[in-house]
């Protein structure tokens, strides 16, 4: 099991794509930044929305939030920092927090609730995403 002590560091690029015709980033594009940093989270714990575990369950996003405090433009190398903020029965939250060259430029949060996409109500958790999300989270 992966213990984590520090948040997961995702590094990537403001894309062409990911920007508007200023060459600034659209507000939108770091929700795509943030969900490809969750899945490379996930990766380390061997889960993903795809295995055998989640079968038919789906993980909607319920809740997304980002601020944005520094200029991201076109070309920027970013690190993106993941960490669990919550783990409920049938949910998480995750914090993400943007850098660009070490300072922090963005902060936003993620609320996914697992759902069975057959009756599309809320379902626990499976055992080992629950778990893999637990073993990351910060002890208070």
């Amino acid at each position: 099991m992966v213990r984590m002590s520090a948040p997961f560091l995702w590094h990537t690029r403001i894309r062409f794509i990911d920007t508007d015709a200023s060459q600034r980033i659209h507000y939108t594009a770091l929700f795509k930044h943030f969900e490809a940093a969750e899945e490379e989270f996930l990766r380390q714990f061997g889960q993903s929305f795809a295995s055998s575990e989640t079968g038919n369950l789906g993980f909607p996003r319920v809740h997304a939030e980002c601020d944005i405090s520094g200029a991201l433009g076109f070309g920027d190398e970013i690190d993106i920092e993941v960490s669990v903020e919550r783990v409920g029965r049938s949910s998480y939250t995750l914090h993400f927090r943007v850098l660009k060259g070490g300072h922090e430029v963005a902060q936003g949060k993620v609320v996914a609730v697992c759902m069975d996409r057959t009756t599309q109500k809320s379902h626990p958790l499976p055992p080992g995403f629950g778990h893999a999300l637990r073993s990351a989270a910060p002890r208070h």
